[in-house]
């Protein structure tokens, strides 16, 4: 039997500040919130609940796990959204015939906004 996916852990200096980003971002509500630790899932139950976990130390590298976000609409348009919701771009990427922006969260972790229908993406390809 394999084992699958509960939680995605995401270490963090301030888990509520974290946790209400990501609910703006993707649509989640709060769930449980202490000092130390802010769990977040998607209210249809369709998601993955994420979990933001307080940490001493800040972030210094690249992160080896990222989230992909499709946007529904254009990419611009997303972009925009989380702009205002406190994301940074930090650069845009072009190659294999697709293109995306790779954001960073308040605390600096990376994040994908990806190419929507308005785009040209399609599901096949």
């Amino acid at each position: 039997m394999a084992l699958r996916v509960d939680t995605l852990t995401i270490d963090c200096a301030d888990p509520r500040r974290i946790a209400d980003f990501w609910c703006a971002v993707l649509g989640y509500e709060l769930r449980e919130i202490d000092d130390d630790d802010a769990l977040i899932g998607d209210p249809g139950g369709e998601g993955w609940p994420l979990l933001f976990q307080r940490v001493p130390e800040g972030k210094t590298v690249k992160n080896r796990l990222h989230l992909d976000l499709r946007s529904a609409t254009s990419m611009a348009e997303e972009v925009e959204r989380v702009t205002a919701l406190g994301a940074t771009t930090y650069r845009f990427v072009e190659e294999h015939g697709s293109f995306w922006t790779v954001m960073l969260d308040p605390e600096g972790n990376e994040f994908c906004v990806l190419r929507g229908p308005e785009d040209g993406w399609t599901p096949d390809g």
